[in-house]
């Protein structure tokens, strides 16, 4: 259970966000509280937010309803004593999800591919004009950096078939939902293909037992999804 001065500390940090106009925390505001769900990045920064604002989006971040709802789950819930003669080593880290990157020449174009062809939606969008934004659809988050030109020429790209990135599809984990049966990759691969998606590769099974397609963005990138073959 977290330390209720290191979760004080987090919502301070929040407050100090919206203040700031920082705003991939304005996604994360609209994400918690009910009250900003259809509201723009934007008018999220400019609304009026303060301490117990950012208080109550640090309860609901932990699974209670409000600011005092967690501190009274916190005073309940026995602290754990470490021994001082315990010499076993501190648990090992574990990495729950990544957000890969993908270069690409225009942002709004992107982020009109990712949202009209592949389900996806805009998480956030930073920038006059924008230079950088988030897409995400169910765990998959990809972000996007603008760039004055591809990064790697087509040519290489096509040669070496190299793929920008790559949305496995494994089991259910702690906090992603991906694609983790046969009959969903190719609901998938059928989602894309109606909604006029170009393939670099259409759905294949391959010798090491996965059926997987690639699409290709506005940009060349290469994506690939992929599933299990039954």
């Amino acid at each position: 259970m977290p330390n209720l001065e290191n979760l004080k500390k987090q919502a301070k940090l929040i407050l100090r966000w919206h203040r700031e106009r920082h705003y991939p925390v304005a996604a994360q505001i609209r994400q918690h509280l009910p009250r900003f769900l259809n509201v723009p990045d934007s008018e999220i920064l400019a609304a009026t937010f303060k301490l117990g604002d950012a208080q109550e989006m640090v309860a609901k971040q932990q699974g209670f309803e409000s600011w005092q709802a967690l501190k009274t789950g916190l005073s309940k819930t026995p602290l754990k004593v470490k021994s001082s003669s315990s010499k076993s080593a501190p648990s090992k880290a574990t990495i729950v999800s990544a957000e890969p990157q993908l270069f690409v020449t225009d942002i709004k174009r992107s982020c009109e591919f990712f949202r009209e062809k592949l389900g996806f939606s805009l998480v956030f969008s930073y920038g006059k004009p924008p230079y950088y934004a988030q897409v995400g659809r169910d765990g998959a988050r990809l972000n996007l950096r603008c760039v004055e030109r591809p990064v790697i020429e087509s040519t290489t790209r096509d040669r070496e078939e190299l793929l920008s990135v790559s949305l496995l599809s494994v089991s259910l984990l702690s906090v992603s939902m991906t694609v983790a049966t046969a009959d969903e990759i190719k609901l998938l691969f059928l989602e894309f293909q109606s909604a006029g998606v170009a393939f670099h590769q259409t759905l294949k099974m391959q010798p090491w037992g996965a059926r997987n397609f690639v699409v290709e963005d506005p940009d060349g990138n290469l994506l690939l999804f992929a599933g299990p073959a039954s």
